[in-house]
């Protein structure tokens, strides 16, 4: 199935983030092998060349390396990959707040929405454990 893309901003970018994404949700390990340009390039619906750019730029960011004849592998840094969690994390809790205050509410506010959403998800699954 293609992946979910649009035309609003670079392909390559899009096909980064969704790579990066895969590593940092533990789709690909540590020290895994990437599929080859072509096989990502199929099963995201784009031109090889554009996979590659992506690829490429993701090794320069240090995410994969290329062994050549090999291909390319997932970094063993594990503390490179949970700060990029981490940071990924920051963005998407920082974009929400900015969400929220868009809708007139305080951080305060959030928060207490935020833990009575937390109480009634335990109370469910509390529920389904008995």
């Amino acid at each position: 199935m293609p992946w979910d893309l649009n035309n609003d901003r670079p392909i390559y970018l899009q096909l980064m983030e969704r790579i990066q994404h895969d590593i940092i949700s533990g789709v690909y390990q540590p020290g895994d092998k990437l599929p080859s340009v072509r096989d990502l390039a199929v099963e995201a619906a784009v031109n090889p060349n554009t996979m590659q750019k992506a690829l490429s730029e993701l090794e320069r960011c240090g995410l994969v390396h290329s062994q050549r004849t090999s291909g390319r592998f997932i970094t063993d840094d594990t503390e490179k990959l949970r700060r990029m969690k981490s940071e990924l994390a920051s963005e998407h809790i920082f974009s929400f707040l900015d969400q929220m205050r868009n809708l007139g509410f305080s951080d305060t506010e959030t928060l207490e929405m935020i833990q009575q959403t937390l109480d009634k998800k335990e109370g469910t699954n509390n529920e389904t454990d008995s």
